[in-house]
């Protein structure tokens, strides 16, 4: 049986651009394909007007590989790398003082304007959580995205609850 070595740190395509690299210990490094990425969540909770579109306010990143997140002002995303990106949401739906949610929606919006809507009826619930995905075109310029939430309530203020694991919105990319 014969057997044999290649010994390289640097693996490139045609045009000279490095797919991967070893540091010589073993240790690989491949090309960030799914750069830029970002992911926020609300960190108190925002409550809506009822039955109304309201832009949802992410107000803290988890983190933003290229700081092209605004969590401050228009809690947008605004990618300058062209191609293709997931964009995903989800809203913890809540009501005070125990009221009844007959509708709950998230949209995605794309440069101001609706991309995505996922509606939800219900009868008898105070609390849901609502999700949205959407596989999108960014020019890497101008192009951007931001989230809306509709919650409808038989009475009192709906509002979207706060966290980590109960509000985010985020976005990777996947290709050009």
């Amino acid at each position: 049986i014969m057997a044999g070595i290649i010994k390289v740190n640097q693996y490139q395509d045609f045009n000279g651009n490095t797919i991967l690299t070893s540091d010589g210990s073993g240790n690989l490094t491949t090309q960030k394909i799914n750069y830029p990425a970002f992911e926020a969540y609300v960190s108190s909770s925002q409550n809506l007007s009822d039955a109304a579109e309201t832009k949802v306010q992410f107000d803290t990143e988890r983190f933003d590989t290229n700081s092209m997140y605004d969590a401050s002002t228009n809690y947008r995303w605004t990618p300058t790398v062209a191609g293709k990106y997931v964009v995903y949401t989800q809203l913890g739906c809540d009501s005070s003082g125990g009221a009844e949610i007959t509708r709950a929606d998230v949209m995605i919006y794309k440069n101001g304007s609706q991309y995505v809507r996922n509606r939800t009826n219900i009868a008898t619930s105070t609390q849901i959580m609502c999700n949205a995905e959407a596989t999108i075109d960014f020019d890497g310029s101008s192009d951007y995205v931001e989230i809306y939430g509709y919650i409808d309530v038989s009475s009192g203020t709906p509002f979207i609850r706060a966290g980590t694991i109960e509000s985010r919105f985020g976005a990777y990319r996947i290709g050009s």
